[in-house]
Formats: C-alpha cells, sequence, structure tokens
C-alpha cells in the first residue's frame, strides 16, 4: 500500500507568519484524524488563519515518527498520532492555514524515565513526581533544551512554520514538594530563573537559525507576578528573547480575589484587560523592542459558568481594546464552535449579550 509519508516530499517553502496571528491549538490526535477536516471546514471563511499542532506533548510522545536520535532511543515514535503529517501540512497551507508546531519542553516522563541522568531526581532516591504523579525532566540540564530544538528543526523541514515551545519552566509545585527535587545538572548559586534563561537562550540561538518565529508558552501570571514563582519565568526575561510570548491568561486560572474579582471565572472580560495591561506596562517600562504578546485565551469550561461563545468573543474583544489582536484559542479536547469565532475580515463585536464588560475591580 502506498504510504503518503515515506516519500521524501520536499517541505514548502517558508511563508511569514499572518499578522495578527488567529489560532486554534489543535492536539495531535485531532490533527492526526478526521478532525483535521472538519476544522479547517470550521476555519474556512473566518478570522482563523493559524493552528497550533502537537509535535511533543506533555506524555513525551512524538505526533509523527521522527529520526531525531534521542526520540528514537526513548521510544518516542511508539504512539504516533499522524503518520502522513507532510500530506496533513500541505492541507493546512492549501487553506491558507499557517502551520505552528507546539514543542513541549520540561514536563516530559518518557524522556525522564528512559533518561534518568536528565530527570528530577528524588532526594530519597529514584525520580522525583509532581503531585499528580508524573515525572519531569530536569531543566539545569542542556540536553532538555537541544533535544527539544532538535524537533524544532525537524518539524521546519516537514513544513511547519512557526516553532512553540510550552512547558519552559520547572514544576509548578508547593515549596514542600520542591525542596524533596534533586537536581543533578543544576550550578552551585544557580536560581530557577538562571536555569530558564540558559535553556531559552540555547532554543533561541537553534530555532533562530531555523529562520521560522521562535514563541514561548508561559504561566498567565507571569505578567503581574514580581517573582519568578518558583518555575523560572519571569516576564521580563520572557519578552526579551522570544518573537512572541503567550502567556495563558485563562480566567478559570485565577483565584477568587485576583483583580479584585470576586469569581474570576465569571469575569472573562475583565480578567483578560487586567492581566494584559500589567504585561504590556511591564514590556514598555524595558524602553525597547519586546515580544509580540499573543494571550492564549480559554475556549473550555473550568467550574461555573459554561463557556459558551460569549465569553470566548468577551476575552478576544478586552485583548482588542488593548491593541492586543494575535491570540489561540485552547481547548485541550480541540473542539470548538463557529460562534467563538467571527468571518474574515469582520470587526469584532462591540458587546455581547450576557457577558458584562468586568469593569476592573467589579465583583459579582
Amino acid at each position: 500500500m502506498f504510504d503518503p509519508d515515506t516519500v521524501r516530499w520536499p517541505a514548502s517553502p517558508l511563508s511569514p507568519p499572518p499578522s495578527p496571528v488567529r489560532a486554534l491549538y489543535v492536539n495531535a490526535w485531532a490533527f492526526g484524524g478526521q478532525r483535521l477536516g472538519q476544522l479547517l471546514d470550521l476555519a474556512a471563511g473566518t478570522e482563523v488563519n493559524s493552528f497550533v499542532i502537537d509535535v511533543k506533548d506533555d506524555t513525551g510522545y512524538l505526533t509523527y515518527r521522527s529520526e531525531v536520535p534521542t526520540a528514537r532511543a526513548i521510544g518516542a515514535n511508539t504512539q504516533l498520532r499522524a503518520r502522513d503529517v507532510r500530506v496533513r501540512i500541505a492541507r493546512l497551507q492549501a487553506r491558507g492555514i499557517h502551520p505552528i508546531a507546539r514543542i513541549v519542553v520540561a514536563k516530559d516522563p518518557l524522556l525522564a524515565s528512559r533518561k534518568p541522568e536528565w530527570a528530577i531526581r528524588h532526594t530519597g532516591g529514584g525520580l522525583w513526581h509532581d503531585r499528580l504523579g508524573f515525572a519531569w525532566v530536569d531543566a539545569f540540564q542542556d540536553s532538555v533544551w537541544i533535544y527539544a530544538a532538535q524537533l524544532a528543526a525537524e518539524a521546519v523541514d516537514l513544513g511547519f512554520a512557526e516553532i512553540q515551545y510550552d512547558y519552559v519552566r520547572f514544576p509548578d509545585e508547593p515549596p514542600s514538594r520542591r525542596a524533596t527535587a534533586l537536581f543533578a545538572a543544576r550550578q552551585p548559586q544557580e536560581t530557577t530563573r538562571q536555569g530558564v534563561a540558559e535553556g531559552l537562550a540555547i532554543l533561541e540561538q537553534r530555532t533562530r537559525a531555523l529562520g521560522v518565529p521562535f514563541t514561548i508558552d508561559v504561566f498567565g501570571l507571569t505578567t503581574s507576578a514580581t517573582g519568578d514563582m518558583g518555575i523560572g519565568q519571569v516576564w521580563e526575561d520572557l519578552v526579551s528573547t522570544a518573537d512572541a510570548v503567550l502567556p495563558m491568561v485563562y480566567p478559570s486560572h485565577y483565584n477568587r480575589g485576583e483583580y479584585g474579582f470576586s469569581h474570576p471565572n465569571a469575569e472573562p472580560y475583565g480578567v483578560i484587560r487586567r492581566a494584559l495591561q500589567d504585561g504590556i506596562r511591564r514590556s514598555q517600562k524595558l524602553g525597547r523592542a519586546t515580544a509580540e504578546i499573543r494571550p492564549y485565551l480559554q475556549a473550555f469550561t473550568l467550574g461555573a459558568p459554561r463557556y459558551g461563545p460569549e465569553h470566548v468573543r468577551a476575552q478576544i474583544r478586552s485583548a482588542a481594546d488593548l491593541g492586543v489582536t494575535s491570540w489561540v484559542l485552547w481547548n485541550p479536547r480541540s473542539v470548538y464552535e463557529r460562534g467563538q469565532i467571527t468571518p474574515e475580515n469582520r470587526p469584532v463585536p462591540i458587546a455581547m449579550a450576557g457577558v458584562r464588560d468586568g469593569t476592573p475591580g467589579a465583583k459579582r
């Protein structure tokens, strides 16, 4: 039987990213299955011009067969979701969709288990695990970042036109659990902030050499937090490194009382506005060119209220009101509704029924 992915199709010439980038997150299973066609049909004739597609997700397994030696050695090719990756990327390009490769870096339980010398170790022996039971690799270890960059180079060769790195950080865990983590690659007195900065420098150098945008996903709280939150991410460092920084400013992820809202999840306009205002202000204070702010917006339900199109549009409108016109919608299942996106060249609605503007500080 003819297997299109065994043929060395030449990669299409790289094209610059659209401006603005308006994307949907597409998980590996959706990209490799029939849902890809459904998502392409959904995006047709709308403002959506990009898909963010998992190349390596937080399981450590790859979406398509890789020739990167580390990937082959650890068995990352054993749960393939898209064997005809070149054909699928060509479908995106034919429909005018900018293909962005998402590569998870530090949360890689497969790599940690197969290369324990690259993993976070437990002070009591063996691998360290987060509170959900997942092993992580050591972000102080240069080899971890180099592996991600090697996967990026392969993705570009296959036709991806932009690289987006996620989990460019240390685990988000309480101090008691972090105290049991042993980082063998850590230099004396080296901080988590320095570890992330050095890792990003590796990614930046290697990704820019590929001729594609270098973008990173970061915690939403980085726009407002004054320290690195123990994970190594500081806003000023991030926007000084990448072409675009994607803070995950999901209203459901903010604690009650944050920004003065008693129930942040019910205030999509207000939370996005306050979070992005903080990021914009901090970037401007640097007094030089900084990364584009391209937020991840919530297109899923986590607690009340159930998120419908009006809640998603409120977030998009809030960003647009601040001049932030690029965004990515995140739904872990890659399920989206037509009402969440608008026809091409149609302005963002001034108001959406059922969702208040959420004036900063307002409470329900």
